[in-house]
């Protein structure tokens, strides 16, 4: 396993941190308290700001407790946070359960995952190479 030097502001409080040792996301907690009824979203700050290397990228992604047991998630999961960005990390959640949700300061709200990313060049060509799928799209493999 090997790991990047990311650079980051943040107070102590708000430093994310693995829930244990080896995960791969490192949680994101909420600086204010906000209540977000059935069906609204909200953005909501995070208190950090990080530089990343270039080549890498930090995804935000949703935290499983919150959906499952509250209907809580991160509306544009993954969110994207680009190596050239140096500003904070807000988090859209949208509660998409039955009960409004109360976010306390200090709450875990989502987790961010780093991650090493290619650049690509695009060759233009007339016409694909054929594959087994072809042009066919969602659902095209069945359920069973």
């Amino acid at each position: 396993m090997t790991s990047i030097d990311v650079l980051i502001s943040c107070s102590e409080e708000f430093t994310p941190v693995m829930g244990n040792p080896g995960d791969a996301g490192y949680d994101l907690r909420s600086t204010v308290d906000i209540s977000l009824e059935s069906g609204q979203r909200a953005l909501i700050p995070t208190g950090v700001s990080i530089a990343l290397p270039a080549g890498y990228v930090g995804l935000v992604h949703p935290r499983s407790g919150l959906a499952a047991k509250y209907g809580v998630t991160v509306l544009n999961a993954p969110g994207t946070v680009d190596a050239g960005y140096r500003g904070e990390i807000a988090v859209t959640l949208i509660n998409h359960g039955q009960e409004s949700f109360e976010v306390k300061r200090g709450d875990r709200i989502a987790q961010i995952i780093f991650q090493k990313f290619e650049t690509v060049n695009f060759v233009s060509v007339t016409e694909l190479p054929g594959s087994r799928r072809g042009s066919a799209g969602f659902g095209s493999t069945g359920v069973k």
